[in-house]
């Protein structure tokens, strides 16, 4: 069956076909397209590759850079019956997310300019981004704590910054942006030492222990009592980058009963070589979803080091009650850089907190009841 696409934006980025029919896979090499003139575009699909009832899209490679009309708004699924020819118009494309629609941003606040840390005996700015509605609504949410708020959401931040806040929007606007973040803001001059937990070459005074219980014991029961969270396991994450992921770890790892989700950023597990992370040792079993991403293109053997903790945790689940579920994501491009960690945070948190594991059909049509459309996943 053949595809043809007219592309009414200028734009030399090749395209793919995805659908029902590839696992909706927006960067399958087996279905990119072939331009045939300026904007104009086809596929050949075998008939047996194809379902009778088709679902599809066109991406520029990834949902990042998937179709949108001409005002920047989500498209439908396309649906057809298969046949022998089609002819589809994209009018815009996606570029690395954008457009952002202000109606969808996060309402964000400034919890504290100094959140008294007891353990640390410190004091640190902490904020929170909670969804577009909250104050319209009375429902309950899933929370991330997230390290290095710095570099989170504030422009103009020294090593530029992930955009969680237009991140969120881009969420919400597909009906997965129902989740409250608090950012903590590193302690500066002393993020080494807080974000390593034991003594070490780099931090003789580590004091990561001390904090990974401040986010525990003190500022999750805080938050949960100050805003409508769903305070359980099941809906509570931790995450960060490098050293912040690093951290990350050990928090997940030392309380399973706090944390169910691990959003680990190219952590910087160069500081634990021997890979002897604390595990989960409990009566009864944890699950926990830890979301992996590292660059190809950073230093100090980032992809193995992260394909070695995997195979390291999963031998743990025999020795400890701890079930791993892992997804693990390299960028071919990927250094270590804020820029790469905006990309990947909604893929993190979409299959952290809204991926239930069923089957890529049935997630497709709850999420498109989700965002009510037939849009697939980002």
């Amino acid at each position: 069956m053949k595809f043809n696409l007219i592309s009414a934006e200028k734009d030399s980025r090749p395209v793919y076909i995805t659908g029902n029919f590839n696992n909706w896979d927006p960067r399958d090499g087996d279905f990119q397209l072939e331009l045939l003139a300026d904007g104009k575009y086809t596929i050949d699909i075998p008939d047996h590759l194809l379902p009778e009832n088709i679902e599809y899209k066109f991406t520029k490679g990834g949902w990042e850079n998937v179709e949108i009309d001409r005002y920047g708004n989500i498209t439908h699924n396309r649906k057809i019956q298969k046949a022998e020819e089609t002819e589809d118009i994209v009018e815009k494309w996606r570029e690395n997310w954008a457009p952002f629609k202000k109606e969808y941003f996060p309402v964000i606040e400034l919890i504290s300019d100094e959140f008294a840390i007891p353990q640390l005996q410190k004091t640190r700015k902490i904020w929170a981004l909670l969804p577009y509605n909250y104050y319209k609504s009375n429902r309950r949410y899933p929370v991330l704590y997230l390290q290095d708020a710095q570099n989170l959401f504030h422009e103009g931040s020294e090593f530029g910054n992930w955009e969680i806040d237009r991140k969120l929007s881009l969420l919400a606007e597909y009906g997965r942006g129902e989740v409250i973040i608090i950012a903590i803001e590193n302690g500066r001059q002393d993020r080494i030492n807080e974000y390593i937990l034991e003594p070490h070459a780099l931090a003789e005074d580590a004091e990561g222990k001390k904090y990974i219980r401040f986010l525990a014991d003190t500022l999750k029961p805080y938050i949960d009592q100050m805003y409508r969270t769903q305070p359980e396991r099941e809906f509570t994450g931790i995450g960060g980058s490098s050293l912040g992921g690093l951290i990350s770890i050990y928090g997940g790892f030392l309380y399973p009963e706090v944390y169910s989700k691990l959003m680990i950023f190219s952590p910087s597990l160069w500081v634990n070589p021997d890979y002897d992370f604390p595990m989960m040792n409990f009566k009864s079993p944890y699950k926990t979803r830890i979301y992996m991403y590292g660059g190809l293109k950073e230093g100090g053997e980032m992809a193995e080091r992260m394909k070695e903790f995997e195979k390291r945790m999963e031998w743990s689940e025999n020795q400890y009650s701890v079930q791993f579920e892992f997804r693990m994501s390299f960028n071919p491009e990927g250094a270590h850089q804020e820029f790469y960690w905006s990309q990947e945070f909604p893929r993190a948190v979409e299959w952290l907190f809204f991926d239930s594991g069923d089957d890529p059909k049935e997630f497709a049509e709850k999420a498109a009841s989700a965002a009510n459309t037939d849009t697939e996943n980002l």
